[in-house]
């Protein structure tokens, strides 16, 4: 979603300049980070912010992170806005950052710790159920679903996982047949898609990256036909893929909004305004289909800087 309204009068740049870190999951062929990239850039540049962004290589290396976490205190950041890989495994860095006087804000998904002062992000359980209610209402019979996930020690694969499992269990007419956790990239993700059960006729794909392998291993299958997929995110592949037929939904987050919205509730913090800043900022999640794809206000999800 484009945001709206939140445009706030440039900070006097006589003011102090606070240094805020910004530590993500990956900085690499991503448009998803891209994405929130850009929009923690024009906060920073909104409120007169010193940002730096950092990423590990590999999106599962927790431990990376973790140092750039405590790399980050060191070289002076007042405020992190961080997005966990490991829901367990970070907390500990994440800890020791708010120790050392640090103000964290966590985007996208959270991290198991108290020291936490704000969220922003999607309801991921939620955009797990609308992911799993675009099966229920675009097919009819009895579904038999594959689910590609990533991340398995993730808050966010986690409770996806979790909603869709939820809102297919109470269709009574849907059983999950196959669930694998996949290396968070698109060749790993092909792989593992569910060969072994041709009897599978939904597949959901919980992130951008596992998104794009099951779209590719459809098309290679010649299933687009006879099997739904719906997908999490956008990029130039899902959203060709959503037009030919291949993906039959995507459910798309606002991730300018997260990168936005991050590094605006650190100035506040930092600024003495906390009381503006809620403790959970849910962005909003939409459901992209073919039938609706080119609506206005969708374009603009799928497309949100052209």
């Amino acid at each position: 979603m484009l945001l709206a309204g939140c445009a706030m009068q440039p900070v006097d740049s006589t003011t102090t300049r606070y240094r805020v870190a910004l530590v993500a999951k990956n900085n690499r062929n991503s448009e998803f980070w891209d994405a929130v990239f850009t929009g923690a850039e024009a906060a920073a540049t909104e409120y007169n912010l010193q940002l730096t962004i950092t990423a590990p290589d590999d999106e599962e290396d927790y431990a990376a992170q973790n140092q750039l976490i405590a790399d980050a205190v060191e070289d002076g950041a007042q405020a992190i806005v961080f997005s966990a890989i490991d829901y367990e495994a970070n907390a500990a860095a994440i800890d020791a950052a708010a120790a050392a006087g640090v103000t964290v804000i966590s985007v996208d998904s959270a991290v198991n710790s108290d020291n936490v002062a704000a969220y922003i992000g999607a309801d991921n359980y939620g955009a797990g159920r609308m992911a799993a209610q675009s099966a229920l209402d675009g097919t009819a019979g009895t579904l038999c679903v594959g689910l590609i996930n990533y991340e398995v020690n993730g808050a966010n694969g986690r409770d996806r996982e979790q909603g869709a499992r939820d809102a297919f269990a109470e269709s009574g007419r849907a059983k999950i047949t196959a669930a694998v956790s996949t290396h968070p990239n698109a060749a790993s993700a092909r792989a593992a898609t569910l060969r072994t059960h041709p009897e599978i006729n939904v597949l959901i794909a919980l992130n951008e990256t596992t998104a794009v392998g099951a779209a590719q291993a459809v098309q290679q299958m010649q299933r687009a036909d006879d099997l739904w997929l719906a997908a999490f995110d956008s990029n130039i592949e899902t959203i060709d893929a959503l037009q030919t037929g291949t993906v039959d939904a995507l459910i798309v987050q606002n991730t300018y909004g997260m990168g936005y919205f991050g590094v605006e509730s650190a100035y506040k913090l930092l600024a003495g305004q906390g009381s503006s800043v809620e403790k959970s900022n849910i962005t909003a999640t939409r459901t992209i289909t073919r039938e609706n794809m080119f609506a206005m206000d969708k374009q603009k999800v799928l497309f949100p800087f052209g």
